[in-house]
């Protein structure tokens, strides 16, 4: 036994040495080496079913994501890079792939790709001031393109009412621990070369005026095409301005609830301008650390039909509506979120097409929804 023991000792002391030299040969991981350099990568995968008791194919004008009768569809695979230092240069770039890259291209992309370069900007730190040069997301709007940063399935009416992203420059400067002063000039409403010869006005502020309380005000002033957000670089252009209010509550560690107004006005040849506003409510609760349920409620006055149509409405022809949302999430683990959605839209006018042809009120949606985050 004494021998076996002086045996294994000196095999111990000879290998201790092999090891050490086996683990050093075979480097750091590329986790450790991005974790050194700064650099952080991240992604999801959004993939889901809906479907609609209308043929909202035949409008998809009234849904952004989602106008899918009866289908499932790979919604987004959205990958980022960025370095992001509070003192210094950095950039971001993140890339959408999927339906949804569709219907977020910026002019003169192609509509037709599921591929889209959605951000791609540098920016420079310096204590309170940030600057960025580049193609980045919008200030306006509660929700956002990445599927990941909200509570429901299916995106609002106001969320494809304002910008998805824009192509220029940007500056942040935080004033105080409680405000931040946004400014900028960019090419205009989704577009990656400008249309014009003109450039839009960005201004923005996020405010904390208490500590669960945060308001974001934004506003963009510029010359776009005078058709509806959404075809940028078509027809004449003209004057288009863009406030845009969000404030969020938190309850407590369960609960909160925001709110959103939206106001557009367009100014249009011979037929004069335009205009359509909106309110949004959000409110979430988390049942425990797996179970969440999200409500939505928004109405949308589209004055002069200039929005959503054509839309079986004469042009110029008021249209109001209307839309209640519910979800349930579970949320398994930390990477991995099952949605389950139910949606009603109304209209003071038959604007939704039914299979057959004829036209209705109002439209019901049901969505299922996995995401997985990595």
């Amino acid at each position: 036994m004494k021998k076996l023991l002086i045996a294994s000792a000196v095999s111990a002391a000879f290998a201790a040495p092999t090891v050490a030299l086996a683990q050093a040969a075979r480097g750091p991981t590329l986790s450790q080496v991005l974790d050194a350099s700064g650099i952080n990568v991240s992604g999801y995968i959004d993939a889901g079913f809906s479907y609609a008791n209308r043929n909202i194919e035949a409008t998809p004008q009234f849904r952004v994501f989602d106008s899918q009768n009866n289908s499932f569809a790979l919604h987004q695979f959205g990958l980022t890079v960025a370095k992001q230092p509070t003192r210094g240069f950095g950039g971001v770039v993140n890339v959408t792939a999927g339906s949804d890259a569709q219907l977020i291209h910026s002019f003169p992309e192609v509509t037709a790709s599921t591929f889209d370069l959605t951000q791609a900007y540098g920016q420079y730190a310096s204590g309170s001031l940030t600057l960025m040069a580049g193609k980045f997301v919008t200030l306006a709007g509660s929700e956002v393109i990445a599927s990941t940063g909200n509570m429901n399935f299916t995106r609002s009416m106001l969320f494809g009412a304002v910008p998805f992203t824009h192509t220029g420059v940007r500056a942040g400067y935080a004033l105080s621990n409680t405000v931040t002063l946004y400014g900028g000039m960019n090419n205009g409403w989704d577009q990656l070369n400008d249309a014009n010869k003109n450039k839009t006005l960005e201004l923005g502020a996020s405010i904390i005026p208490l500590r669960p309380l945060t308001i974001n005000v934004t506003g963009y002033f510029g010359k776009e095409s005078a058709t509806a957000p959404g075809t940028p670089g078509g027809g004449p252009q003209d004057q288009r301005q863009l406030l845009n209010v969000v404030a969020n509550y938190t309850i407590n560690n369960r609960m909160s609830a925001g709110g959103e107004v939206l106001y557009v006005n367009q100014d249009r040849p011979v037929v004069g301008a335009a205009k359509y506003n909106g309110l949004a409510g959000y409110f979430t609760y988390n049942l425990n650390r797996e179970w969440r349920v999200a409500a939505r409620a928004e109405m949308f006055d589209d004055k002069k039909n200039f929005h959503f149509g054509p839309n079986n409405q004469p042009a110029n022809t008021a249209v109001k509506y209307n839309e209640i949302t519910g979800t349930v999430a579970y949320l398994p683990s930390t990477s991995i979120e099952l949605r389950g959605e139910v949606r009603m839209d109304r209209s003071d006018k038959s604007v939704f097409i039914n299979s057959n042809g004829s036209t209705a009120k109002s439209v019901q949606t049901l969505g299922l929804q996995g995401i997985y985050k990595f």
